[in-house]
């Protein structure tokens, strides 16, 4: 079985096509032998959040505190799967997913990966970000997008580090590289089947706006600023 996991914040919004989309890919895996079970880690949503996970099949499980790492983690201790797979509330996923990570994991010789993304719509600005980070995707071979494992290997790696407020998904990964050097083992990109990732962030922060993110990161990095402002404006006050 594969368990996937969906953080999910007053995402009454989003939620129907994500999971429309996971339906679609959930059906052919079905079809075609395997299993599925979808976990909402519902984070004190104040919206329809955990009412259209419930009535869509969903297992909604109660995630505190609010922070991101928390909820993927609390989603993940509720999962039964051997295959563990994370997915943002705002996104879409390739009708294979399901079909591919379980190709990849075949291989013991992959401990796991991601799919990557593609944005729903571009523009100038989505277009220069893209060709910021890139090169930095290539380089070290973390991306974003679903993210997968095996469930052994995702508790070996002490799962999602829950004392950092943003960028857990970065940290996870390299704690998940880190232990497949260490069994040689390696992480892997699945790019036949991106996810589509939502622009809103850029639609309520600008089309230029990872920039000034950018400089805060420098900014702090070099002791000057906090990044908890930064954080709070960003990820945990959001408009929504």
């Amino acid at each position: 079985m594969i368990s996937l996991v969906v953080p999910a914040y007053n995402e009454e919004r989003y939620l129907p096509r994500l999971l429309d989309s996971v339906d679609t890919a959930a059906g052919a895996y079905r079809a075609a032998g395997g299993a599925i079970e979808v976990i909402v880690a519902d984070n004190g949503s104040t919206d329809g959040t955990a009412r259209i996970a419930a009535g869509r099949g969903c297992r909604v499980v109660a995630a505190v505190p609010r922070a991101i790492a928390a909820v993927r983690n609390a989603g993940a201790r509720a999962a039964v799967g051997e295959i563990l797979a994370f997915v943002d509330a705002d996104a879409r996923i390739h009708p294979r997913t399901f079909h591919e990570i379980t190709r990849l994991l075949a291989d013991g010789r992959v401990i796991g990966g991601t799919t990557g993304i593609l944005p729903d719509r571009w523009s100038l600005g989505l277009a220069a970000t893209w060709a910021v980070f890139l090169p930095l995707v290539w380089i070290t071979g973390f991306d974003t997008g679903v993210v997968f494992c095996r469930r052994t290997d995702f508790d070996a790696a002490g799962g999602y580090e829950e004392t950092l407020r943003f960028a857990e998904d970065v940290a996870f990964l390299y704690a998940l590289w880190r232990l497949g050097r260490r069994t040689q083992r390696r992480l892997v990109r699945a790019r036949r089947v991106k996810a589509i990732a939502s622009t809103r962030k850029f639609d309520d922060h600008g089309d230029w706006h990872y920039f000034g993110l950018l400089w805060h990161g420098i900014a702090h990095y070099f002791g000057s600023g906090t990044m908890d402002d930064v954080a709070d404006r960003y990820w945990y006050r959001p408009s929504r």
